[in-house]
């Protein structure tokens, strides 16, 4: 695992964190440590989309964010899940593991070009 798909867990991460501070803070002070949160979230998102496809981040993140929010709901706050989010729930994560794998195989693409001649034929728009 790249040290970019460690940001991505790091911001996803941290994602939940704040939304579950927004659940449940009642007190100024929980709302400063919460924009703290964001803050470390969002450095990690930047960093992340360094080493990987924003499209690809983002999408992850957003993912990540939308499961792991209806989780924390169903766990932490009681509300109820339906058969209709279960199914909308796996679509999403079928599509986040397929943003995964189309992006390990244009990682794959991009080296065997690098690799058959010394140089890198994306760079010229070219196709083997």
């Amino acid at each position: 695992m790249s040290k970019a798909w460690l940001y991505v867990a790091l911001t996803s991460f941290f994602e939940l964190v704040w939304i579950f501070g927004f659940n449940t803070a009642t007190q100024w002070w929980h709302w400063i440590v919460i924009i703290g949160f964001i803050f470390v979230d969002f450095h990690f998102l930047t960093k992340a989309c360094e080493g990987l496809p924003t499209g690809t981040v983002y999408a992850i993140f957003a993912g990540i964010g939308t499961v792991g929010t209806s989780l924390m709901d169903v766990m932490f706050f009681g509300e109820h899940i339906s058969i209709g989010k279960i199914f909308f729930i796996f679509i999403l994560v079928i599509g986040v593991a397929g943003l995964k794998v189309a992006d390990g195989l244009d990682e794959k693409k991009a080296l065997k070009g690098v690799e058959d001649d010394g140089v890198d034929s994306s760079i010229f728009g070219g196709n083997k």
